[in-house]
């Protein structure tokens, strides 16, 4: 086992925060395994690569010897968390949330074993909760509390309705911790409210508080806005290995290195040598070839790894992009496609740009466009090619 400064570099690592390092160095000074929850609302099926920051994070916990409760939140998905949230969120009925519940099981175990992680729901104790226990709960609370939340005290300056079943979601997640005796909980920097929660209900019911560890929320392939569904910049798990391998490739040289500190299971040291590399004059793109390779074996097999690598050569030497191609940056937002490619000098017009798109000469990192309804925000970054010879790497600031 390493020594109590080994984990807490390991724990630390890619890590926003950690309440209270004091308090966590006791605990690990019991010599014991430490309960880890993480909890989970299985508000859609899909895990994407933003959601495995956290759940690394949980795997190098697990080969740590400590013991992983990983929570289905059958009973908090019916009422809706409301992080981040400029409205209400709809609950999800029971039938949803089963199905969602089974389809994240089964993806999780893509990262953590199996055979040493305990899977709870919180409706194993929130269904027999009386009206009046609830009640009991809510007193724990005020509504001053609740509204030091960022996101609800927006609404409620804004004027934008807050219901009353918001604020139980807090306590509700909170008592889990409670009703599970958790050591340490995780969650991203947008659950901080909610984590700190924990700790108060379970100072209140006698129990040593939970420490708590916040990762950092995964920028998207636009680099800009956080890795979700809703904003279509996400890479699902469970997608084709070749789709993953071309998403990974599509990201920003500055966004690379994010992926590699939040994703990647090398060392730092290996990452600070790959910078030197980069530095050196090695192209960025065959780091990003190592990281894309790396997270498809990890969650399809080393065998689609090499199969999604080759695919990507193949292409990539048969659209003949060059290396020493053109850089354009524009200084835009949510600018169609045609406008692009007529700012960055590829097209003499916007006409002529859907002339070309219609003639299917017009490529974007070696894959041809099928339409011109394309629309590209800031942060992104992509290799353009119009015609047989016309190319531009073009990166919207």
């Amino acid at each position: 086992m390493p020594s109590i400064n080994e984990t807490l570099e390991i724990i630390k690592r890619g890590a926003d925060e950690v309440l209270i390092e004091n308090e966590l160095i006791k605990k690990l000074e019991k010599d014991r395994p430490l309960i880890i929850k993480f909890g989970c609302d299985p508000t859609a099926p899909d895990i994407h690569l933003g959601h495995t920051v956290v759940i690394n994070k949980l795997r190098q916990l697990q080969d740590l010897g400590h013991e992983i409760h990983f929570l289905i939140g059958d009973f908090t998905a019916q009422i809706g968390d409301p992080t981040g949230k400029n409205a209400t969120r709809p609950p999800l009925t029971k039938e949803e949330v089963a199905f969602n519940a089974e389809t994240y099981t089964k993806q999780v175990f893509k990262i953590l074993d199996k055979d040493k992680t305990i899977v709870r729901r919180n409706g194993d104790w929130f269904d027999k909760m009386s009206a009046g226990e609830m009640i009991k709960l809510a007193s724990n609370s005020t509504v001053a509390r609740m509204l030091e939340r960022d996101d609800f005290s927006k609404r409620y300056k804004g004027g934008q309705s807050i219901s009353i079943h918001e604020f139980l979601y807090p306590l509700v997640q909170g008592y889990d911790s409670v009703a599970m005796k958790a050591d340490i909980e995780l969650g991203g920097t947008d659950q901080k409210f909610n984590l700190l929660m924990g700790r108060e209900l379970q100072k209140q019911n006698n129990q040593e508080p939970q420490i708590i560890i916040t990762m950092p929320l995964l920028e998207g392939l636009d680099g800009v806005k956080k890795m979700s569904k809703s904003s279509h910049n996400y890479i699902g798990i469970e997608e084709p290995a070749n789709d993953i391998f071309g998403k990974i490739m599509s990201i920003s040289d500055e966004l690379m290195w994010r992926y590699y500190e939040l994703l990647s299971f090398i060392s730092l040291d290996a990452i600070a040598e790959l910078k030197v590399e980069v530095a050196n004059g090695k192209n960025p793109r065959d780091i990003k070839i190592e990281l894309a390779r790396e997270l498809i074996q990890r969650f399809h097999s080393k065998e689609d790894a090499e199969r999604a690598y080759q695919d990507f050569v193949q292409r990539f030497q048969k659209n003949q992009i060059p290396d020493d191609i053109d850089v354009v940056e524009l200084d835009a937002n949510d600018l169609p496609i045609a406008n692009l490619l007529k700012e960055a000098g590829l097209v003499a017009s916007t006409s002529e740009a859907n002339r070309m798109i219609k003639q299917g000469a017009v490529k974007i990192d070696g894959e041809k466009v099928e339409d011109n309804s394309a629309i590209f925000g800031k942060g992104t970054e992509n290799v353009f090619q119009v015609g047989k010879r016309k190319f531009a790497k073009i990166i919207i600031k």
